[in-house]
């Protein structure tokens, strides 16, 4: 008998195609076991049984779209979903993620590669500092360039279409123009929603501005592997170095704790990330 959670693993699996022999082999049951449940709508033993909630059930589908984008730290994602309302603990996180590793990692393993200026890739990163002696949630904005990795970061308070928008604008003057194509996650202020046949309906100030400069939106599709290796790796280079510039900021608990850090974080960039 297959056990419940089980049941919903396997099919999860077959989903993201994952072959017969594949998952067999996963769960350590027979390949004539797995084809026998993939055939069935939903367990024999749950059809009576009270569904019990989980806290991270909300949750889920951020997580797998975080794993499937190359984040697989349970902590950074413990600290992003719990911004989002999540009250559980990562060993439920962790459960949870298990499972899905081995798919993630064989779906990212597969290198890709733009040519020069055809290409950047944008996404947000968060973090948490001492701001007047109180906890205070900061946003990084990391645009990074495909071909060359040149990056650019900016901390902002919050991620708002304005702020975003700003922030492209200083990245292109930074970055001495924009690329063809920008690659972005399925932020709200760029992706409003998608049509039923899963195209992005783009936000329309946003896509008015990609247009007024002359590039090509482009989303990553949901719950599938991604191609936006380069900015979380960015997003991880920042989370990195870090505890390295808070403390070279001796504004960050008085008056300009975001001009400090963005002008800390600009030296360090320009003298470690440039090529």
């Amino acid at each position: 008998m297959v056990k419940n959670g089980e049941f919903y693993m396997i099919h999860e699996m077959r989903k993201r195609g994952m072959s017969i022999t594949w998952i067999a082999q996963e769960m350590g049951r027979d390949r004539k076991t797995i084809r026998k449940w993939l055939n069935k709508k939903e367990p024999e033993s749950y059809q009576r049984k009270v569904i019990r909630l989980s806290k991270l059930d909300p949750f889920k589908d951020y997580v797998r779209r975080r794993m499937e984008d190359g984040c697989l730290n349970a902590r950074v994602i413990l600290e992003e979903i719990k911004a989002k309302g999540y009250t559980g603990g990562i060993t439920t996180l962790r459960v949870f993620m298990k499972p899905f590793r081995p798919a993630v990692i064989s779906k990212t393993t597969v290198r890709f590669e733009t040519d020069p200026g055809y290409q950047s890739q944008v996404d947000w990163g968060r973090f948490t500092v001492d701001w007047h002696g109180k906890p205070k949630r900061l946003y990084a904005f990391v645009m990074v360039l495909s071909y060359s990795r040149m990056m650019y970061l900016e901390f902002t308070e919050d991620e708002k279409l304005d702020t975003l928008i700003n922030c492209h604008q200083r990245a292109f003057e930074y970055l001495g123009g924009c690329t063809e194509v920008i690659l972005y996650d399925n932020m709200k202020t760029v992706v409003k929603d998608r049509d039923e046949q899963g195209h992005p309906i783009w936000n329309e100030r946003f896509s008015r501005f990609a247009s007024h400069h002359g590039f090509l939106l482009s989303s990553c599709r949901p719950y599938r592997a991604r191609t936006k290796g380069k900015v979380e790796n960015g997003i991880g280079y920042v989370r990195k170095n870090y505890t390295e510039l808070t403390p070279q900021c001796p504004n960050l608990l008085t008056d300009q704790p975001l001009k400090c850090m963005n002008e800390t974080y600009l030296c360090m960039n320009n003298s470690s990330t440039r090529r």
